[in-house]
Formats: structure tokens, C-alpha cells, sequence
């Protein structure tokens, strides 16, 4: 099959749907990729490096888009829609519950569409986003903590603390992966941190992990109320497969914030759970609001571009290698690949994002 690699184009996203280890694998059993030229210099694979394992390097991005299948990182922007064809199979991060426009331009063009983040396996788990969803809980208290700083606009808080002044105080909203790895950063920084989840086996399995390092609170909205007003850093952590995140905190909870206090939403993609949080870039990652400062930045990871790349695409290259062996026939052989199919034959075929878009079709698959 013929694979295209093309350069990620969203704000400051430097990481790159193959590396050339990847490449390497996939021209050893007879496919041809197909690499834009700069696609990997931002997470640090030069050109020569792909031209060493077989790639054949052009300088245009639409040359790239051409190929029977693309594989990215991040959701296609708008002066990609251009590149959609009926017989293009796509591969990446999609979020389509919050992308209406990304998912009506999908509908028209007739493509094929998987989204990593609903490749989904018998046990419920999500292969392609945990490795993002690590690096993405291990970034929020890193910002985090930055964006506490006095001269990036926060109230000046030092997370850890120091001996006769108590350390800042980390609620995170979810207890799933992005929070386990929020609070495994926030307790080895010294912080104080509250973790509120839905799930008792949840909680139960959170304990078994960092003992009474962590307070460890069922959510509720009178538990979230209760919280809320007091947290130094509010991380979201709250993930629906599929779907938009619900609103756990509104705005008159957030007005009840130190000014200062930092909120960071990691799921601000999918729409996120704070009312108040909208995405940003990481090129103007914040903005005010109630007094306080705003993080809503959806490609995270993006700025740990090395690592994230080689973390994805240790997940992602089975399923690749899959895909362009058989085409869409490898989603009979592979339930979990299948649950990855969004959009087909200008259909919703993923019925959580069907229910977010009723108007836009009915679901084919079940």
C-alpha cells in the first residue's frame, strides 16, 4: 500500500505520525511511504533519516495527502479539508464530538476515517490514547506549576512548598490515566492533592497507589463545590469515549477561585469539563477569566514532541502495519481497530459521535 506522512500543520504541533523506525517496518514488508519533507524535524528525525530507511521524501504536502493511506497525529485543519477524497483512508487523532465542521467536511468528502482515541479493546481499554493520555497528566502539573508563577499571571504559589508554609493545594476531576499521572507528578512535587472520581474501584485501586499521599473523594457536585473554591491548580481530567466531556464545574464555581489559581483541562478537546476553559495554542496558551488563568491548549503532548512521537507511535505501528496490509478489511480481524471507525461512505459509523451529531446520519455500525 501506498502510505503518506504528511507535516503536522497545527499550532506548534511537532510531532509526526511515523517515525523512521516505523517506516522502516513498513517498507520492509513492500509498502511505499510516502514522507513530506520537514514532517519529523520537530520531534528530531531529519529527512536523510527517513531517506535511509526507504521513505521517498517530496516537498508538498498534498503529494503526501495523495496516498491510498495517511497516517497523523492530530486532527486535520481546515486547509487540509482540500485533500478529501472518497477513496482515502485516514488515520489519527480525530475528537470528531466537538469538530462539527471537521466531521461535516469527513461526511462530504465519502472517506474513511479511524480515530486513535476510540480503538478500543475487549477490556475496554484505549491503546492508542494512553501513551498521550501519560504524557498529557504528566504535563498538566508541569504547566501547571508554571503558570502558578507570579509573572505568568498566577498568585505565586510554589506547589511543593517550603518548611512553615504549606504546599499548593491539586484537585483533579477524574481518576482515569490523565489524573493517576496528574497526581503521581503532584505528590513528587509535594503538593497537596485531591482526586475525585465516580468509580469506588476507582478510588479503591488510586489508594493501592499512593496510600494516604492523596485524598481520595467519590464525586459529587456538593463534593465538587466543596473543592473547587480551594484548589491552587483545578486539573479536568474527565474522559467519555467518544463523546463531550460533561461540565462537572460552572462559572459561578470557578468566580469562587483564588485569584491566581490555574485551571488546565486535559480534555479540552473533547470538549472539556469546566465552563469556563476554551481551547487555546500553545502559542498563547492562557487567557484570564474570573480572575483566574486559563490553560486549554488540546495537543499537550505536542510539546514533548521526542518523546510523544516514540510513545505513539510504539502504539500505534501494529494497527499501521494492519491497515496497510489489508485495508479496511484488517477492522474484520481486529474488533478493537473497528471500534477506531468514526466516519465511512459519508456515514457516522461511531454511535457516540452519531449522538452528538444526530442531524448529520444515522450510525452503519453497532
Amino acid at each position: 500500500m501506498h502510505i503518506g506522512l504528511p507535516k503536522e500543520i497545527k499550532d506548534q504541533e511537532f510531532r509526526v505520525g511515523l517515525t523512521p523506525a516505523s517506516v522502516k517496518a513498513l517498507c520492509a514488508q513492500g509498502h511505499k511511504v510516502v514522507v513530506e519533507k520537514g514532517a519529523g524535524v520537530g520531534a528530531g528525525f531529519t529527512d536523510d533519516e527517513y531517506d535511509a530507511v526507504g521513505a521517498s521524501l517530496v516537498g508538498d504536502a498534498e503529494t503526501a495527502w495523495a496516498q491510498k493511506l495517511v497516517v497523523k497525529v492530530k486532527e486535520p485543519q481546515p486547509s487540509e479539508y482540500a485533500y478529501f477524497r472518497k477513496d482515502l483512508l485516514l488515520f489519527t487523532y480525530l475528537h470528531l464530538a466537538a469538530e462539527r465542521t471537521l466531521t461535516e467536511a469527513l461526511l462530504k468528502s465519502g472517506m474513511s476515517a479511524i480515530a486513535y482515541e476510540t480503538v478500543m479493546t475487549a477490556d475496554g481499554r484505549l491503546p492508542l490514547l494512553t501513551p498521550m493520555s501519560i504524557i498529557a497528566g504528566r504535563l498538566s502539573v508541569q504547566f501547571g506549576a508554571r503558570y502558578l508563577e507570579k509573572q505568568q499571571g498566577g498568585r505565586g504559589v510554589l506547589l511543593g512548598g517550603v518548611p512553615g508554609v504549606q504546599p499548593g493545594q491539586v484537585v483533579i476531576l477524574g481518576g482515569g490515566i490523565v489524573g493517576t499521572e496528574a497526581a503521581r507528578i503532584a505528590i513528587g512535587m509535594g503538593a497537596q492533592v485531591q482526586i475525585l472520581d465516580i468509580s469506588v474501584d476507582r478510588l479503591s485501586y488510586l489508594e493501592t497507589l499512593f496510600g494516604s499521599r492523596a485524598e481520595l473523594l467519590y464525586s459529587t457536585a456538593a463534593q465538587i463545590e466543596r473543592v473547587v473554591p480551594k484548589a491552587d491548580l483545578l486539573i479536568g481530567a474527565v474522559l467519555v469515549p467518544g463523546r463531550k466531556a460533561p461540565t462537572l464545574v460552572n462559572r459561578e464555581l470557578v468566580a469562587q477561585m483564588h485569584p491566581g489559581s490555574v485551571i488546565i483541562d486535559v480534555a479540552v478537546d473533547q470538549g472539556g469539563c469546566i465552563a469556563t476553559l476554551r481551547p487555546t495554542s500553545h502559542s498563547k496558551p492562557t487567557y484570564i477569566e474570573a480572575g483566574v488563568v486559563h490553560f486549554g491548549v488540546p495537543n499537550m503532548p505536542g510539546a514533548a514532541p521526542w518523546t510523544a512521537t516514540q510513545a505513539l507511535n510504539n502504539s500505534t505501528l501494529p494497527y499501521v502495519l494492519k491497515l496497510a496490509n489489508q485495508g479496511l478489511d484488517a477492522l474484520k480481524d481486529d474488533p478493537a481497530l473497528a471500534q477506531g471507525l468514526n466516519v465511512a461512505d459519508g456515514k457516522i459509523v461511531y454511535p457516540a459521535v452519531q449522538d452528538v451529531f444526530p442531524d448529520l446520519g444515522q450510525p452503519v455500525l453497532n
